[in-house]
């Protein structure tokens, strides 16, 4: 197949993909719900009342997400009702300029603050300043407020149905599509730490890259809990639901066990310099069960599209040949560090046959159901407690100095559009509360975005204007670009960007003949936007990512503590795993990629407003080490039965929970002095370790398993124990020097 052929083919298959997507298909939802209302409205000569209609189930789809059905309806009604209420205040705001500012100003503080609860909530919020911003485009002459305020209403009650109907239609494309990505994630993940087996590979960009796939996979995992644990179970779907749920846990098991690393870097480095062959054929292994989740995540739900096991099979019987093979010449570290690899690969082997398996539609009497009482445990539920309001005003809050930012920003902006000659000055209002975020480098590349996609947009809408002069092509083509435009917003903005600013031109070409000028102020308006929510973010009540970053390492070290204590106390007394440890184990993760999406955040501001960069750096890394660590122990003594804990590893996991407490009172006072920091080796540790020797392997029957096994055991635990114990004694020697204070 040529190069050219390839390329086509790829675009093509991307194309199908968009097409199918979840968020092409709620576009298509918003575009019918906008333009039928319209279209029934021209026809039966109630324009205004199709207007409204329109407006209201545009303005309340932002809350249509992706997560539990029942959270979603709640959403789509309560941005209905608060469009309501906003449209209605909107309506007798008829004063002169010195008295609409500040009520203005109030009035859109009001609307950004209730982002204190949360994801959904900012969407909510984000429906209530678009119907305040676009009704200043239109006031009916037809229809009284309150009349015209209860047909928005009603317009996010038609949304709500029509979202309801189509998520009818098909109930599981949610599902697959995050599961898909999930699969796509996961391979992409295994492959980079495959990358980092070789000693000569760029470590220090792949691990960048390590942490922000685990940031992505952790927010899929997030989004998957809600859509296969709180969404209702119907008779048709149970069984659906309860497969679905059974691979998301294999899919969580397998970043864990891909996190793992059963010894420390420089030792594994070591290793493979010494034997350069095993970076090849772990690499081989490793890539092979990537591809093989790509396969799966490709297959769908199409079972005879599911990849054989052959070739893995084959990649696990050429390595134990190689191991067999050095065993004689090979130190006991080196023997039961490949053991143990090995075996963590063989773990994720059994996952992704287990995931075949219960894609290949098993009787459900064979599947182990999981408790859906206990499995709510593992979803963060959002508080709506209005004392959560309370708590928030004040400007140490960063929702509460968003809001008071973004309130003065627009009254800076309306005072602006109406004191000089613009002809749309909402639109300068409507750029502010698109591109101004929370952050600082998100607002940054926002606006560069909407500027770009603009300047893009007017550019194509100019040149399309020259060429077609007819009214139904413009309102075919602007419903078309709206509609891409909403598939692609949460994507590619500046995509995004592009097809909105051409929807807008179409729909007022067939308004306004002069749509040259349209143009032109789209990109002034735009401009105008985009400069004042990229100075009130630099200028106005600024939020610095270095001020906020200590909480974020505080959580995540605490987060790792628990993991630690609880990692502890299942090998101390076996048992069955109880559910405390596996929600320990999910908020270390959530954690460490909360860390790293906080440092990355960072390093997108001015360089004038970052302090200690490259310590905090050092502490994110080291932190995502010590998860690493914690992941090995934790998949070892899983799956399988291990040994009576020894009172030398109660006392060495005590000292490493200690270092771990004394990092959180460093940062949380910033009074640690040098008594409180710990060597990196400590004297008292050496006699704690056990003696090993090379004889002990070689000379033990290789069909005595159960030997070789408590090797293997003794081996990995003290190697992670003495792993964890220098990463915490160096992360209290950092704790102790970087000032994280503005």
């Amino acid at each position: 197949m040529s190069t050219a052929t390839t390329f086509i083919y790829e675009h093509i298959k991307e194309l199908q993909q968009f097409l199918k997507s979840v968020n092409f298909s709620r576009a298509m939802r918003v575009g019918m719900a906008v333009t039928l209302p319209v279209v029934a409205g021209i026809q039966l000569g109630c324009l205004e009342i199709g207007l409204a209609l329109s407006f209201g189930a545009f303005w309340s789809s932002p809350s249509d997400v992706t997560g539990s059905s029942q959270h979603t309806k709640i959403g789509i009604l309560i941005s209905a009702t608060l469009i309501m209420l906003v449209s209605f205040i909107k309506g007798y705001l008829h004063f002169d300029l010195w008295l609409l500012l500040p009520l203005l100003g109030l009035l859109t503080f009001a609307i950004a603050f209730l982002s204190v609860y949360g994801f959904r909530a900012s969407l909510v919020s984000f429906s209530g300043l678009i119907a305040l911003v676009l009704s200043f485009s239109h006031d009916s002459e037809v229809l009284e407020v309150y009349q015209y305020a209860a047909l928005l209403g009603a317009g996010g009650l038609w949304y709500l149905l029509l979202s309801m109907i189509w998520y009818r239609l098909n109930p599981k494309a949610e599902t697959e599509e995050f599961l898909s990505e999930t699969y796509m994630l996961t391979a992409e993940f295994l492959e980079t730490r495959g990358k980092l087996i070789n000693p000569h590979a760029d470590h220090k960009k792949l691990q960048a890259q390590l942490q922000r796939l685990q940031s992505q996979l952790t927010e899929n995992h997030k989004t998957l809990r809600e859509i296969l644990i709180l969404s209702r179970r119907t008779s048709g779907l149970s069984n659906y639901q309860d497969k679905r749920l059974l691979i998301f846990v294999q899919l969580v098991g397998m970043l864990e066990t891909a996190i793992a690393n059963p010894g420390s870097y420089d030792r594994m480095d070591a290793l493979y310099k010494d034997h350069p062959q095993f970076i090849k054929l772990f690499q081989h292994l490793i890539f092979e069960i990537s591809y093989q989740l790509r396969m799966i995540s490709l297959a769908g739900t199409d079972k005879k599209k599911l990849p054989k096991n052959d070739k893995l099979r084959q990649c696990f019987k050429d390595i134990k040949l190689e191991i067999d093979v050095l065993r004689e010449t090979l130190n006991y570290a080196e023997y039961l560090m490949l053991q143990n690899l090995l075996e963590y690969q063989e773990k994720q082997f059994e996952k992704i046959k287990r995931i075949k398996w219960l894609l290949g539609e098993p009787n459900s009497t064979e599947i182990d159901a999981i408790d859906r009482k206990v499995a709510k445990r593992f979803v963060a539920l959002q508080e709506y407690n209005p004392i959560l309001l309370l708590r928030n005003f004040s400007f140490s809050s960063t929702i509460f100095r968003h809001s008071v930012r973004l309130a003065l920003t627009f009254m800076i902006g309306y005072a602006i559009g109406s004191l000089q000659p613009f002809q749309n000055p909402q639109w300068i209002l409507l750029s502010v509360i698109v591109i101004m975020r929370p952050s600082y480098g998100l607002t940054k590349r926002r606006a560069k975005d909407r500027i770009i996609g603009t300047f893009i947009g007017g550019a194509i809408a100019t040149a399309m204007v020259f060429l077609i002069r007819d009214s139904y092509a413009y309102g075919v083509m602007g419903v078309a670009s709206l509609v891409i435009a909403l598939s692609m917003l949460q994507k590619n903005f500046r995509a995004s960007a592009t097809f909105i600013t051409l929807g807008v031109v179409f729909i007022y070409a067939i308004l306004q003949p002069d749509i040259f000028t349209v143009i032109k102020f789209r990109i002034v308006d735009t401009l105008v936007g985009a400069g004042l929510s990229y100075a009130a973010m630099r200028w106005l009540l600024p939020t610095w990512e270095f001020v906020e970053i200590k909480e974020s390492i505080e959580k995540s070290v605490k987060a790792n503590k628990d993991f630690l204590h609880q990692i502890t106390q299942y090998y101390l007394y076996k048992g069955t795993i109880p559910t405390s440890y596996r929600i320990a184990r999910k908020k270390a993760f959530l954690g460490t990629s909360a860390l790293s999406s906080a440092f990355q955040r960072m390093t997108q501001e001015p360089m004038s407003k970052q302090r200690g960069t490259d310590e905090i750096y050092e502490l994110v890394v080291l932190n995502h080490t010590f998860l690493a660590s914690l992941a090995s122990l934790s998949t070892y003594i899983q799956h399988h039965k291990t040994l009576e804990a020894s009172e030398q590893f109660k006392i060495v996991s005590d000292k490493i929970d200690e270092n771990l407490q004394k990092v959180l009172q460093c940062l949380s006072n910033n009074k640690c002095g040098g008594k409180w920091v710990h060597a990196e080796t400590d004297p008292n540790l050496k006699p704690l370790l056990p003696k090993l020797n090379l004889l002990e392997v070689k000379n033990l029957p290789s069909k005595d398993k159960e030997a070789i096994r408590n090797l293997q055991e003794t081996h990995l635990v003290w190697e992670q124990l003495q792993w964890l114990f220098s990463i915490s004694a160096t992360m209290l020697k950092m704790a102790a020097s970087v000032k994280l204070d503005g």
